[in-house]
C-alpha cells in the first residue's frame, strides 16, 4: 500500500493530533459483546490488556472474540506491538489464543517496516529496542552503526530493558540526536503497558521524550491512519467487498492510541477500563464508574460509545 508522508510529532505529547469526535456523550455500560453484536459486521481489537497481559490470556474475552467470529464477522486484531503479523500469531499461540478467535492480525511493526525500508536509504540508524525486537528488521537491509552523534535516523521499538530502565537514561543521547534533527521512527506509540501485575514503559513514552527535546518523530501505529488501512484491507480482503465504518466496532484500553485511533477513523468504541487506566476509571470499591470514565475520556476530548470493565461475550 501507499504510506502518506510521514508527520513529526507534535512536541506536547509525541503523538500528532487526530481528529476528535465532536460529540461528547456518556458512555453506555456493556454487560457484554453479545449485547450489541448484531449491530456489526466486523471488530477491530486490540490486543495486550484486553485479550492477554504479556503473561497470559483473558478467557472471557477469548470467548468473545470466538463466538463474534462464529456469529457475525471478521475479528481483526491490531495492536501497536513492534513485532510483525507472524511473530505476533506465535506469541498469541504461545498464550493459548489460537486462530479461531481472530481473522486476522495487524501490527504498528508491520506498518512501521515501510517506514524503515524508506529511511534506510539515508544511511546509518542508531537502534533502540531490545534483541527480541529485531525480528521487525528481517528482509531490510539497515545499517545499524549509527549513534546519536552519526545517524541518519532512529528506529526505536522499545527500551533496551523495559523491565529496568528509566526514562531520564536516554535524556542527555536524545538531547545530541534532537539537536542534529535526526528523524525517530517509533514502531510502538504505546507509552505504558501492563505486564502482569507491572506497568511496564514502551516506546512511546521515549518518543514524547524526544519529542519533548525538539526532535521529529514519526509513527505508523494506534493512532495513526497507517495501521488502520491495513486492517481496512485485511477486512476487504476477507469479506469480499468494501469496508463500512459504520459496521465495525473498536475495542481497546489505551486512551491516547485505541481510543483517540477509533476516533480519528469514525468508529464505534468499546472502551476497556482495566489495566492501565482502572484507577481513574473505578470508584472506592472497585467498581467501574462511566462518570468518573468520562472525565477520563474528557481530558483528551475524546468518546467511547461503551465501557466495559473487561470483555466478554455475556454477562
Amino acid at each position: 500500500m501507499a504510506f502518506p508522508s510521514p508527520r513529526p510529532a507534535d512536541k506536547e505529547g509525541g503523538t500528532s493530533r487526530v481528529r476528535k469526535c465532536e460529540s461528547m456523550s456518556h458512555p453506555e455500560l456493556l454487560n457484554g459483546l453479545a449485547d450489541i453484536a448484531g449491530q456489526y459486521d466486523a471488530v477491530f481489537c486490540d490486543i495486550w490488556g484486553v485479550i492477554h497481559n504479556g503473561r497470559q490470556h483473558f478467557p472471557t474475552a477469548y470467548e468473545a472474540l470466538r463466538e463474534f467470529k462464529a456469529k457475525h464477522g471478521p475479528v481483526i486484531l491490531i495492536s501497536n506491538s513492534p513485532r510483525p503479523r507472524d511473530n505476533l500469531i506465535e506469541q498469541l499461540a504461545s498464550l493459548g489464543i489460537l486462530e479461531d478467535g481472530f481473522s486476522d492480525v495487524i501490527s504498528s511493526g508491520d506498518a512501521t517496516r515501510e517506514y524503515l525500508k524508506k529511511f534506510a536509504a539515508q544511511g546509518p540508524a542508531w537502534k533502540l529496542g531490545p534483541e527480541r525486537d529485531n525480528v521487525i528488521y528481517e528482509g531490510i537491509e539497515i545499517d545499524f552503526s549509527g549513534t546519536p552523534e552519526t545517524a541518519a535516523f532512529i528506529s526505536c521499538t522499545g527500551p533496551f530493558d523495559d523491565e529496568n530502565d528509566m526514562l531520564e537514561q536516554y535524556q542527555h543521547a536524545f538531547t545530541i540526536a534532537a539537536k542534529r534533527n535526526i528523524v525517530m521512527i517509533c514502531a510502538n506509540p504505546d507509552k505504558v503497558v501492563q505486564r502482569g501485575d507491572k506497568i511496564i514503559m514502551c516506546a512511546g513514552s521515549l518518543a514524547d521524550l524526544y519529542a519533548s527535546l525538539g526532535g521529529p518523530v514519526i509513527m505508523a501505529g494506534k493512532p495513526y491512519a497507517p495501521i488502520y488501512e491495513l486492517c481496512y484491507q485485511s477486512l476487504e480482503k476477507i469479506t469480499g467487498k468494501p469496508h463500512d465504518k459504520t459496521r465495525i466496532v473498536a475495542i481497546g484500553d489505551g486512551l491516547p492510541t485505541d481510543v483517540l485511533g477509533a476516533n480519528g477513523q469514525g468508529l464505534d468504541l468499546i472502551f476497556i477500563a482495566a489495566g492501565i487506566h482502572a484507577a481513574e476509571a473505578t470508584d472506592s470499591n472497585g467498581k467501574l464508574d462511566p462518570l468518573l470514565l468520562k472525565a477520563v475520556l474528557d481530558t483528551q476530548m475524546a468518546n467511547a460509545k461503551y465501557v466495559a470493565d473487561a470483555l466478554r461475550w455475556k454477562a
